[in-house]
C-alpha cells in the first residue's frame, strides 16, 4: 500500500461513498461543493494506492447462509499464506491475521444450516487447533463511527439513499450469482462493464442491481485501513456473559464508538466483537474501564488484529 496521508476532502469523500457507495460523483461533488472531475480523481488516487475501494457485501441471514466464526492456530510463518488461501475462497466473507501471525481468523459462509466446512483445514498438519462457533445474530445496525464524522447533518441528508427493505427471504437467481461476485470486488463498477463481465444484458444488470439493494441483499461499504483516521489498534474480543445479561452487554457494546462489529454467537464466550482504538492505552482503557464495568461480564478474551486480509472479496 503507497503511502498516503488523508486530507479533509479526502476524508468527506470516503464519509460520502460509505452513505452511498454507488452515488454518481457528480451528485457527491454538488454536496461537497467541488468539481466532479476533482472527486473523480481522488478516488482513483485513492482506489490505485491501495487506500480504499467500495464492496458489495451481501446479507447472509436475508440469503438464509449461516456465519462461522472459526480461529485456526498456526505457526507465524505459516500464517500469511494460509490466511490469504482462505481469503480467495468464495465462501469466506472476512480473513484477518491475529496475535503476531500466531492466529487466523475467519468467518465461513455456508448455505442454510450447515457446518463450517473444516474438513479440508483438518487434514494440514501444521495447524494445531481448529475453532468453529456460530454466529447468531449481528447486533450492531450500523458502521463504525471513526470514519463517518466529516460531513454536516446537512451533506448527510442529501446523501443517504431512502431506506428500503423488504424483509421476505431471497433466493438468488443465474444473474444474482454472476452480479455478486463481481460487486464484492467492486462495488463501483459502471453497469456497462458489469455486463461485460458477466455476460447479461446491461438493462438486466441495472434493475437487478437496484433491485438487491432495495430488498436490503446488497449493501456498499468502503473499506479502509482505520489507522488513516488515525486508530492504529484493532482487537477481536470475546466475552462470556450471563444469559439473562446478554441482551443488555450486548445492546452497551453495540453503541460505543469503539464498536465495529458486534454478535451473539455459539460456544464458552456468546458474545463476540471487534473494537478499533487510537492506540493500546486506548484499549487498555477501553477493556478495563469500560467493559470491565459492565453487569454480566464473566469473562473476556481478546486477540489484536495483525492485518486484514479479506474484508469482502480479494485483493486484486
Amino acid at each position: 500500500m503507497e503511502s498516503v496521508t488523508l486530507d479533509a476532502l479526502d476524508l468527506r469523500l470516503l464519509h460520502a461513498l460509505q452513505l452511498d457507495g454507488r452515488a454518481p460523483f457528480s451528485k457527491i461533488a454538488a454536496v461537497l461543493d467541488v468539481s466532479d472531475r476533482t472527486v473523480a480523481r481522488r478516488f482513483g488516487r485513492l482506489r490505485s494506492a491501495g487506500i480504499a475501494r467500495v464492496a458489495g457485501v451481501t446479507d447472509s441471514h436475508r440469503l438464509g447462509h449461516a456465519e462461522w466464526l472459526v480461529r485456526l492456530r498456526v505457526p507465524p510463518a505459516r500464517s500469511t499464506a494460509l490466511a490469504r488461501a482462505l481469503a480467495h475462497r468464495p465462501d469466506t466473507a472476512w480473513v484477518a491475521v491475529l496475535s503476531s501471525g500466531t492466529e487466523v481468523g475467519c468467518v465461513f459462509r455456508v448455505a442454510g444450516e450447515g457446518p463450517a466446512p473444516l474438513a479440508e483445514l483438518g487434514r494440514l498438519s501444521y495447524i494445531s487447533h481448529i475453532e468453529a462457533h456460530r454466529v447468531l445474530r449481528p447486533v450492531m445496525q450500523r458502521r463504525w463511527a471513526g470514519r463517518n464524522l466529516a460531513l454536516t447533518d446537512e451533506q448527510i441528508g442529501a446523501l443517504t439513499p431512502e431506506a428500503t427493505a423488504d424483509p421476505r427471504p431471497v433466493e438468488l437467481t443465474d444473474l444474482d450469482r454472476r452480479l455478486l461476485p463481481a460487486l464484492a470486488a467492486d462495488g463501483r463498477a459502471a453497469y456497462p462493464d458489469l455486463a461485460r463481465r458477466i455476460g447479461w444484458s446491461e438493462s438486466a444488470v441495472r434493475r437487478r442491481l437496484h433491485e438487491l439493494r432495495h430488498m436490503g441483499v446488497l449493501q456498499l461499504d468502503v473499506e479502509v485501513d482505520s489507522g488513516l483516521f488515525g486508530y492504529s489498534v484493532q482487537c477481536m474480543l470475546r466475552l462470556s456473559v450471563v444469559p439473562g445479561g446478554l441482551a443488555h452487554v450486548a445492546r452497551a457494546l453495540a453503541a460505543d464508538p469503539e464498536a465495529a462489529f458486534v454478535g451473539t454467537m455459539t460456544g464458552s464466550h456468546n458474545l463476540v466483537a471487534v473494537a478499533v482504538c487510537r492506540d493500546a492505552a486506548a484499549l487498555d482503557t477501553y477493556l478495563t474501564e469500560r467493559i470491565g464495568t459492565l453487569d454480566g461480564v464473566e469473562r473476556l478474551e481478546s486477540a489484536l488484529v495483525t492485518a486484514y486480509v479479506k474484508r469482502a472479496a480479494p485483493e486484486g
